[in-house]
């Protein structure tokens, strides 16, 4: 196996150790940022870029790949609305981000009363003060699918047709300008 000298100085010397005491072996840690370095570079030369998006009810959880937004759009009625974000990933597949929302029907003054509001109002409630708002309610999901086909289910039919066309453009069109 070859070998490799790396000179690390004084002020890195803690982060080599830890990093030798997490990865149980300096090599292996090496490699691993490497990896990971190389993987992530490549793919913002080539116009990907990492996206983090929230999953879940309320604040959810995080979850994060390497991907690039290929369309965006949403809908709304009475009850909420719905936000969705197409992106393609690094390995060509189509992750769809969909966010869903109901407004508000009711806020709580501080005095516990309680007012419904309906139409626009049930969006920015009333110009009254002293009142406490609820976050509304929703939920962010993630699905990720191998082909545009899979998608036409999932979100509106304009957004589709946006999403279709897009699907075979390159990430980066480099122009000699």
């Amino acid at each position: 196996m070859p070998n490799k000298t790396i000179y690390v100085s004084d002020d890195d010397l803690a982060l080599y150790k830890r990093a030798q005491e997490l990865a149980g072996n300096l090599s292996q840690a090496i490699s691993m940022a490497l990896r990971r370095y190389v993987e992530m570079e490549e793919g913002r030369l080539e116009g990907f870029e990492e996206i983090t998006v929230r999953v879940g009810r309320g604040t959810g959880r995080q979850q994060r790949f390497s991907g690039v937004l290929i369309a965006e759009g949403g809908r709304s009625n009475k009850s909420g609305y719905e936000a969705f974000k197409v992106y393609r990933s690094r390995t060509g597949k189509f992750v769809l981000h969909a966010d869903r929302r109901q407004q508000y029907s009711s806020v709580t003054t501080v005095d516990g009363e309680e007012q419904n509001f309906t139409g626009w109002r049930s969006w920015i409630g009333s110009l009254a003060t002293n009142q406490t708002w609820s976050m509304a309610q929703g939920e962010a999901t993630l699905h990720i699918v191998e082909t545009v086909e899979e998608l036409r289910e999932l979100i509106p039919a304009d957004l589709y047709a946006m999403v279709e066309e897009a699907a075979d453009q390159p990430t980066v069109e480099d122009l000699d300008i």
